[in-house]
């Protein structure tokens, strides 16, 4: 047996498209002047809401892989009422849903409904391996009353439109439009966040696996970002994985031309430009090949000067407070996609499945990684994959080298979400009724303790969380909204440990020891710091 991994991964980590949730009208709504123009918003939750508001001009047409450019000013009041739709993404796992909406560059904003001023400021930046998500998945007003703060989610272009290499002849060649749109949002964000009773002077930039990729991407290129955030949170994203540059990705971006039947150099942008969404995103799929994040950011180039590992060694990086977490079992769910989708993980299959993996480290990693008695091969496989696989940003030791990096130069604070009662369907992961093992924390099973009801997919809905993983989740919310003010509420959070969290236990924890992380490193040292990274201070 061949584990499908890559092609899983490339699946799994999309966050799907899902139908909005309704809007609820109110009669007591509020109308706030933007520099944009008056937008009208709604209660809904105890929650004051706006939806929809446009940041950036239309990017379709003739303006597709164009730069972003502010919107233009509106006259009147434009009712905030409804999430903007989703943007250009193809349907997933069997479900109905997609989108064609090019022009999808909105913002959402929720903030409480008492009178406030210079309330701190969170923009969520949404996962989706850079190929899918919306804002519209993630329901903000629980961070907006528990913190006491105004939330922001974005859209942003994806995929062939937002993270490959834009075609010669637009204002985005050379660029990676998918950050340049998260990066005028923020813009619009410290511009008119004021009027919402946020704090532009104090916000935080936070993100999920390929949100979480994202802040590491404006966190590098302190050039363009500084002063449009203040602190980070990453979540299941490590700073320093291997990216393409913009000459690999310029050779991908000429694939997915030959793929659209786009193939002759004098007519390739204007045959770019009028191939359906949905063809060219079967375009890009067909020239992936199942390569893990075919789409993804590039280096090299305006948008992203450095590579990553060299950002981070060297500190040219935006130096603020930075949060750094992950989950317990991130890769689990992934082998569960495999084995619910036929894979059989035995224990004769094992060996064969670590070596597909690993290559000639294979018998080294077997001897560090046997079977145990009673414990199901596939724990031990996600166990393992989740400890480290080259090049994957959501793997423990990677995520955890990148806290050590920016420790040397700035305050970090890093923890592990390992709720392993948390429900795994709400990370919108169709296994159904179970794999057959642990699953675990999986990637994405904190979301459900920031976001109630979180669910990647309009076909499940997350359970509610049972009394004891809800009382976890209240630390994790007051811990942001700690971390927001300038500190953390977890008690004795020591520098060069990662805190723990658990049902009715927080404690810190040598996570890079138990996780074998120096073998990792003496077996995989490109994609770790030339040097054990050891902070230069705490975030105290």
């Amino acid at each position: 047996m061949i584990l499908k991994s890559w092609r899983a991964l490339v699946a799994l980590a999309a966050l799907l498209l899902a139908a909005p949730l309704a809007a609820q009208s109110a009669p007591q709504g509020e109308v706030v002047t933007t520099a944009s123009g008056k937008v009208e918003g709604f209660v809904r939750n105890g929650v004051l809401e706006f939806r929809g508001i446009p940041y950036a001009a239309p990017v379709s047409g003739d303006a597709r892989w164009s730069m972003p450019q502010p919107a233009q000013p509106w006259t009147g009041v434009l009712p905030a009422m409804h999430f903007g739709g989703a943007c250009p993404q193809a349907a997933r796992y069997g479900l109905t849903e997609r989108s064609d909406e090019e022009n999808c560059l909105t913002l959402n904003v929720s903030l409480p409904t008492t009178k406030a001023a210079k309330r701190p400021v969170l923009l969520w930046i949404h996962g989706g391996a850079f190929v899918g998500g919306s804002a519209s998945l993630y329901r903000l007003d629980r961070l907006a009353k528990e913190m006491d703060a105004v939330v922001v989610s974005i859209n942003y272009r994806l995929g062939v439109f937002g993270f490959m290499a834009p075609p010669a002849g637009t204002s985005g060649a050379g660029h990676v439009l998918g950050l340049e749109d998260q990066r005028l949002a923020m813009r619009w964000i410290k511009a008119n966040v004021a009027a919402f009773g946020g704090d532009p002077e104090n916000i935080t930039l936070a993100g999920e696996s390929a949100g979480a990729a994202s802040v590491c991407m404006h966190l590098q290129a302190p050039e363009q970002t500084k002063g449009l955030f203040h602190r980070a949170i990453i979540q299941s994203g490590a700073c320093g994985t291997p990216l393409r540059t913009l000459t690999q990705a310029e050779d991908f971006a000429a694939k997915v031309a030959k793929e659209a039947g786009c193939t002759d150099p004098a007519k390739s942008l204007t045959c770019l430009k009028a191939v359906e969404p949905q063809a060219l995103i079967a375009a890009g799929t067909r020239a992936a090949k199942g390569e893990l994040l075919a789409f993804a950011p590039f280096t090299g180039n305006p948008t992203q000067p450095r590579a990553t590992l060299d950002a981070l060694q060297s500190g040219k990086f935006l130096r603020v407070p930075v949060l750094n977490g992950y989950t317990r079992d991130e890769m689990r769910v992934y082998v569960g996609y495999d084995v619910q989708n036929g894979a059989r993980i035995t224990p004769e299959t094992y060996p064969p499945a670590v070596r597909a993996l690993y290559g000639e480290k294979a018998e080294k990693v077997l001897a560090l990684y046997p079977l145990k008695p009673g414990e199901r091969p596939a724990e031990t496989l996600g166990s393992l994959m989740t400890d480290f696989m080259p090049g994957l940003g959501i793997t423990h030791c990677l995520e955890i080298e990148s806290g050590r990096l920016l420790a040397a130069y700035t305050p970090v604070d890093q923890w592990e979400f390992a709720d392993r009662t948390a429900p795994v369907r709400g990370v919108g992961i169709p296994i159904l009724p179970d794999p057959g093992f642990d699953m675990g924390a999986v990637h994405s099973a904190e979301l459900n303790s920031f976001f109630p009801g979180f669910s990647n997919t309009s076909a499940m809905n997350a359970p509610d969380l049972s009394p004891a993983s809800q009382a976890m989740a209240d630390q994790l919310v007051a811990t942001w909204a700690s971390f927001m003010r300038g500190k953390v509420s977890a008690a004795n959070w020591p520098a060069n440990k990662v805190m723990r969290f658990e049902p009715g236990a927080v404690r810190p924890v040598d996570a890079w020891a138990e996780y074998n992380c120096d073998f990792w490193r003496s077996e995989y040292p490109a994609f770790f710091g030339a040097t054990a990274a050891q902070p230069k201070k705490d975030s105290k």
